[in-house]
């Protein structure tokens, strides 16, 4: 059966397995210091494999995304915004024209300076 066939979740999936109890590629996924370093070993144990998965499919598919984030200590949340990272981030084309239009802006709020933030509610649990 050729590997390169399946779909990049199958892939990844196969991945995963081969990495659990492959002591060597989890030490040099921890001694990593950041997400392109992890990548490239992810890359050459897909490589080993016969996988066929590329940087891409590495960096948007998850676990792996989520791992990378969290080596390069990047939330995968951010509070006040229950959406998921990957969907905040989903089109950085509108973010950087947004940006562009009006440089005035808080890149963070996407406010003006000195814009007041409209305040939420919070009811609480208790």
């Amino acid at each position: 059966m050729d590997l390169q066939s399946l779909s990049v979740g199958q892939r990844i999936g196969l991945l995963l397995k081969a990495l659990d109890g492959a002591q060597r590629t989890n030490e040099a996924l921890a001694r990593c210091s950041d997400g392109e370093e992890m990548l490239e070993v992810l890359l050459d144990a897909s490589k080993k494999l016969g996988l066929g998965l590329t940087r891409q499919d590495l960096k948007t598919t998850p676990p792996i995304r989520d791992w990378i984030w969290w080596k390069n200590k990047e939330a995968l949340l951010t509070i006040g915004d229950s959406k998921p990272r990957y969907q905040q981030d989903a089109n950085p084309a509108r973010a950087a024209s947004q940006a562009k239009a009006d440089p005035q802006t808080d890149r963070q709020t996407g406010l003006a300076p000195g814009a007041a933030l409209e305040r939420k509610k919070f009811l609480g649990l208790f």
